[in-house]
């Protein structure tokens, strides 16, 4: 497990980035916990003192990593851009997205948009599910569930299909 203390940023203008609350994680500190890795990986550990699994830290070039802080961690750790953090991580091996069953039902009706969602590489499987997961309604899971198979169907990435939905 790796220990370091940080000060909690925030992105100015940075495209889809923009207004996220991260913390940032240096090379030699991404390292520590997956030597070569320069992709996007599930940590698990403490901010402070409140504990926290299967988060991401994402690439941001020059072997640097960020970490985003969601409302429910900064309300958690009662702290916002600015703040000091104390941070212990070590990668999360555990974590594991789950299929809803509410989405494999309707993948049963549809079997050539569930071949092609088996097809995508596992992060990006699991875009779909994040998003579908955070719906706040009923109303609105069932209508992200009919978007993700309607953009199988149409053999849509994850981005492909909000840019769509967006009318881009």
């Amino acid at each position: 497990m790796v220990e370091f203390t940080t000060i909690i940023l925030q992105f100015n203008e940075q495209g889809e980035k923009t207004g996220w609350t991260y913390i940032e994680i240096p090379v030699d500190i991404a390292r520590q916990m997956k030597p070569g890795n320069k992709k996007s990986f599930r940590v698990r550990g403490m901010l402070d003192a409140f504990p926290v699994q299967g988060m991401a830290l994402m690439p941001m070039g020059e072997g640097n990593f960020i970490m985003a802080l969601k409302a429910e961690v900064r309300k958690g750790i009662h702290k916002n851009a600015g703040a000091m953090l104390q941070v212990r991580l070590e990668e999360d091996k555990d974590f594991k997205v789950e299929m809803p069953a509410d989405l494999q039902e309707c993948f049963d009706f549809e079997p050539e948009a569930f071949e092609f969602y088996n097809s995508l590489a596992k992060s990006h499987r699991e875009y779909f599910i994040k998003w579908i997961d955070s719906a706040k309604t009923n109303e609105t899971r069932a209508k992200r569930i009919v978007n993700t198979v309607n953009a199988m169907l149409r053999k849509w990435s994850y981005s492909q299909m909000i840019r769509a939905m967006r009318g881009e």
